[in-house]
């Protein structure tokens, strides 16, 4: 099993959202959770030979989704860093092609985004509740940054199944 700051962090009192917050990455990403799903056993749970494919033109491939979800994580690390973060949905990282992420390699793809959620919970790991309240930029604070990188994570989760469903029809 891998090393996560968050399981040798004594919690102090003023970090219990900051602990639920890193519970949820970690759900979302590998554990058990009431969804019964998450990244690793649905990106498992489809061929690396089919991870490029879009079963329906409407749909995203597997490859794709990840890679959209990965930039956006990398986007709020850099924003939790203190560093310029320009990406937009306009963005041509935002949707990168099929082409694009074959050349990346689907291994690299995956090592990447499994890595972000591990950077998120090292800057995480050592802030109590009272930096959820920092604003970053614009006047939103960095819960409103979490929290909606989680519901961002969630919402393309869901996506994944569809697609995979699709991919074995």
């Amino acid at each position: 099993m891998e090393h996560h700051p968050s399981q040798t962090k004594n919690s102090a009192p003023n970090d219990k959202l900051i602990q639920n917050i890193i519970s949820q990455l970690l759900d979302i990403q590998e554990k058990e959770n009431w969804l019964d799903e998450n990244f690793k056993k649905k990106i498992g749970s489809v061929g690396a030979d089919n991870v490029f494919e879009r079963p329906l033109p409407e749909l995203h491939s597997v490859a794709e989704l990840i890679s959209h979800v990965l930039v956006w994580r990398l986007e709020s690390i850099r924003k939790l860093k203190g560093l310029d973060a320009n990406l937009t949905v306009d963005s041509p990282e935002n949707w990168r092609t099929n082409d694009q992420l074959k050349e990346m390699g689907w291994v690299n793809l995956q090592t990447e985004f499994y890595k972000s959620t591990y950077t998120l919970i090292e800057l995480l790991s050592d802030k109590d509740d009272s930096f959820l309240e920092k604003k970053y930029r614009d006047g939103y604070s960095f819960k409103y940054l979490i929290e909606g990188l989680i519901h961002h994570d969630l919402y393309h989760l869901g996506q994944l199944g569809i697609t995979i469903k699709f991919l074995k029809l």
